[in-house]
């Protein structure tokens, strides 16, 4: 395939890079990668080993002491050509993000865009690394803060976004002052080793220190618990499931090292009488079917006021049974297929536990077979009449599963569903009154990192800060202000007068 080598993915590929050298390791395991869209060999990546992490860490470490030094306005000016070279290659590491995870060529795209995005925030966000300056209760005293870079910063990525969540954390992270390592996910490693030869151009033209940007594809019992454990490494930021989040932070607080956890979500759409429906169902459709389910994001439970349930279930089948699901990259197909036969598993075993539980399948559901389904990993999206309360409803589905809930009375008993699950990342609601958007967004609204109004709960855009609360982990990636996670802050106390005074009126005479 023509992007696989305009990429530089080869039949074989190493898994440990500095960002100009490639560690030779071929003797600790190998990962064949197969593409869910047509059940294909596409590549395969040799695991690294502890030997490898452990010379990459100690070339970031030295990289990162050099880079610290170079003014941030300058960092930036590097950040500025990864963007163009990303630019360059969007198309084809676009078409490889398609390939090798699923999903549509369209958010393949898209998720490249989100890359070059963030690059071009990251360049004016290193002339921005501001801090404030305090009025002092002693005389002749200044007070202020700033902020200093960290270290090695760790980046362990999801398959469901194999590219872009990486570059929240890295192009942030790399103005800031700091080197940075990525472990991928097992499941998608090619993306990551594109990344890391389009990368490779900049270094090298720039002459930039070997360590910068580091990749490292191996084991999560070796590899990755040598990371978690690893004190040079100051900062991981951990995108997965709950329980891996779970495991990460408790073993990164153990020796005080600080983590972003982007973890599981159970997010919902609450639908008020007062919705504009035909700007709600393409928000619902494309939240819930959009990666075929297999976003942080994506729409899980749509709750409904009872007034407006059965036209909303009627419209919502008449929608579904419209969408084309086949290989993703074909344009005309909305869905695309799940990333392996597990998920598929996944998503068969929570329909029939849902049906256990009371609820009522009424569409979608089954596996697609034949000409065109070779993969085994190709499904029929479902729409699920359910209670909040189940046990299914409550633990988030990686998969294409919506659970229509319905609700009585004012928009209140509508938030307090919303907020029974111990997720907390994306919110919505669809109303054109006021008072009820008022109070979907006050303190005692929705309980999310993320909460819309009048559009869906997917698609969050790079310049906000992204994450979440409760058990989806805590910390935020991306815009706004999310860059101080990547420094250290010190407050700062000058005193330029003749004398000592001390605070609190303190006194203390020797």
């Amino acid at each position: 395939m023509g992007f696989l080598k305009e990429l530089g993915i080869k039949e074989k590929n190493l898994g440990a890079s500095t960002g100009i050298e490639w560690n030779a390791t071929i003797d600790h395991g190998e990962l064949n990668i197969v593409s869910p869209v047509d059940g294909k060999p596409i590549a395969s990546v040799y695991l690294a080993s502890e030997q490898d992490y452990e010379k990459i860490v100690t070339k970031a470490d030295a990289a990162f002491r050099q880079w610290r030094l170079i003014p941030a306005p300058k960092r930036g000016e590097i950040v500025r050509q990864i963007g163009l070279q990303l630019r360059k290659y969007k198309d084809a590491l676009g078409t490889l993000v398609s390939y090798e995870m699923g999903k549509s060529l369209q958010e393949g795209k898209g998720e490249v865009q989100e890359m070059i995005d963030i690059c071009d925030f990251a360049v004016g966000q290193s002339r921005q690394l501001y801090g404030n300056t305090m009025t002092s209760e002693r005389d002749f005293h200044r007070m202020y803060d700033q902020y200093h870079p960290l270290g090695v910063v760790g980046t362990i990525s999801a398959f469901n976004f194999p590219v872009a969540v990486w570059s929240w954390n890295a192009m942030i992270s790399a103005v800031c002052g700091n080197s940075n390592l990525w472990k991928p996910s097992s499941k998608v490693p090619l993306t990551a080793i594109a990344v890391q030869n389009i990368l490779a151009d900049v270094i090298k033209a720039n002459d930039l220190p070997e360590g910068l940007f580091n990749l490292i594809v191996g084991r999560g019992s070796s590899v990755g618990e040598k990371l978690l454990n690893d004190k040079r490494i100051p900062l991981i930021s951990i995108t997965g499931s709950t329980e891996v989040g779970r495991h990460g932070a408790q073993v990164i607080a153990r020796r005080f090292g600080k983590a972003i956890l982007e973890l599981g979500g159970n997010n919902a759409i609450i639908l008020t009488p007062n919705a504009d429906m035909k700007m709600a169902l393409p928000a619902i459709v494309f939240g819930a079917v959009g990666t075929a389910g297999q976003r942080c994001t994506s729409t899980r439970r749509l709750i409904i006021h009872e007034s407006i349930y059965d036209k909303v279930k009627e419209t919502l089948v008449k929608a579904y049974s419209g969408l084309k699901i086949g290989d993703p990259l074909d344009e005309d197909n909305h869905v695309g297929p799940l990333i392996d036969k597990n998920a598929v598993c996944d998503f068969k075993r929570a329909l029939v536990r849902v049906e256990e539980e009371g609820g009522k399948i009424i569409y979608g559901g089954e596996t697609l077979e034949g000409k065109g389904y070779e993969s085994g990993c190709y499904i029929v999206p479902a729409v699920v009449e359910a209670e909040n309360s189940y046990e299914i409803v409550q633990e988030e589905t990686f998969a294409p599963i919506l659970y229509l809930i319905r609700y009585q009375g004012e928009v209140d008993n509508a938030i307090a569903l919303h907020n029974g699950v111990v997720q907390g990342l994306s919110s919505a609601i669809f109303t054109q009154n006021l008072l009820e958007a008022e109070a979907f967004l006050s303190c005692t609204g929705s309980d999310c990192g993320i909460a819309n109004v009048n559009i869906g709960t997917s698609g969050a855009e790079i310049g906000g800060a992204f994450g979440g609360e409760k058990e989806t982990g805590g910390g935020r990636e991306s815009g706004s202000d999310a860059w101080k996670a990547y420094m250290r802050r010190q407050t700062n106390t000058i005193n330029y007068g003749k004398t000592l005074p001390l605070a609190q009126g303190i006194k203390f005479d020797i």
